[in-house]
């Protein structure tokens, strides 16, 4: 298995400050196996509750939790949701001897009960897949490495895989177990055929403003119902829904969101796409490698806040990213030469950003405008570079607290 010290890190850090921690992500993200990093699974305080005996042991869930004393670890834990007002009350309790790590696969009910019941009591640290520094050895750089993670996605037993095809075969399995298995459980009533339709509609909207009304009309039900389906794909951390940024500039603004698979793996699963080969000669090549792209810096950067911005009128910037006052401009262009454009000019002056870059996937960090630099996607590790590659800056596009930005020139 690849180590994840980042994720160990926050994990561990959480641990040391709160006596609730909710872990959450999809399913096959490596929930599991990070937690076992902290308490194993042998232990009598973890509690799995897909397995029975598991679940049974939970049974009688005051007289066993109440004195258990050191970190309690309960995997899938919306699976209980009862659970969670007891949690509450021993999180409260200063005589009560345990820690608590929560697994869940992101479930409406997790979410809800965490919000309500647990809120002020219990940290929250995301899982995804594999990212960038993961897969990179050492945090060396390489181009096969990264390309391997954009074609296959994150999912260790996807990236772990023997070969392309038993990664996609993997792939076609999480999908189908995901609707047949999982989606029931959040009260969805529709049938998995649909599901997946759905889902594979979804597929050629990443990268895309959502609406509603093609995906309404195709399957046969309403708008509501629609946005239902593209909401719970959104809890279950399966899709990104980039919500607009808009603000009073005398400007018609585009106000649905961006729709992003937050892993491209999946992404190529549900379009057909079987191999690297493959991916580079479809024509949704380029919106899926800015798709990856953009959830890598998401992931590494993490900014307060995250948006896009978009007019009627056709100007458009991929990714607004906050931290604290400053205001950063990010532009996504799988082409070895980016340059400059009006619709980043316009951005650039109504938003009065402090930076603007432009991620694309070549080798050298440039600046190519007033304002505007070239960063490639090997400035995710930290003072790393491919063998070749120049920084052209002093100032890294990624620091150990995320974005550094960088004062836009003054014209």
């Amino acid at each position: 298995m690849i180590p994840r010290p980042e994720l160990e890190f926050a994990l561990r850090r959480a641990l040391g400050r709160s006596r609730g921690v909710v872990l959450i992500g999809p399913r096959q993200a490596g929930k599991s196996t990070i937690a076992q990093q902290f308490l194993s699974r042998n232990s009598p305080n973890y509690f799995d509750l897909e397995y029975q005996p598991g679940f049974e042991r939970l049974a009688e869930p005051v007289a066993v939790l109440e004195n258990l004393q050191g970190l309690v670890v309960i995997d899938e834990v919306q699976r209980r949701p009862e659970l969670f007002p007891l949690l509450r009350v021993l999180m409260d309790r200063s005589d009560a001897p345990g820690q608590f790590l929560l697994l869940g696969s992101a479930s409406p009910d997790l979410s809800r009960q965490a919000g309500e019941s647990l809120l002020g009591r219990v940290e929250v640290v995301e899982v995804g897949g594999f990212d960038l520094r993961e897969v990179m050895q050492a945090g060396h750089w390489r181009n096969d490495v990264a390309d391997m993670l954009w074609s296959q996605g994150g999912f260790p037993r996807s990236w772990l895989a023997t070969s392309e095809e038993d990664s996609f075969a993997w792939r076609n399995d999480a999908v189908s177990l995901h609707v047949r298995n999982d989606m029931p459980q959040f009260g969805l009533d529709v049938t998995a055929p649909t599901m997946l339709r759905f889902w594979a509609m979804l597929a050629h909207y990443h990268g895309q403003i959502w609406s509603a009304a093609d995906p309404a009309r195709s399957l046969g039900v309403s708008e509501p119902t629609v946005r239902r389906y593209l909401d719970i794909l959104t809890q279950t951390l399966m899709v990104r829904q980039l919500q607009p940024w808009h603000e009073n500039l005398g400007k018609r603004q585009v106000k649905a969101p961006k729709i992003y698979f937050r892993d491209t793996g999946l992404l190529h699963a549900l379009m057909g796409i079987r191999s690297f080969t493959e991916l580079l000669s479809h024509p949704k090549a380029g919106a899926s490698w800015e798709g990856f792209a953009l959830e890598q810096v998401l992931r590494m950067a993490k900014p307060d806040h995250a948006w896009f911005w978009a007019t009627h009128q056709g100007a458009e910037l991929d990714l607004l990213m906050f931290r604290g006052p400053q205001r950063i401009g990010v532009e996504f262009k799988r082409s070895l030469a980016p340059k400059v454009t009006p619709s980043m000019r316009i951005a650039i002056d109504d938003l009065k950003l402090d930076a603007m870059y432009v991620v694309y996937p070549g080798e050298h960090r440039y600046p190519i405008g007033e304002g505007v630099e070239a960063v490639p996607l090997w400035a995710m590790l930290p003072h790393e570079s491919p063998v070749g590659a120049q920084t052209g800056s002093e100032h890294d596009f990624e620091s150990d607290r995320g974005v550094v930005q960088r004062p836009r020139a003054k014209s």
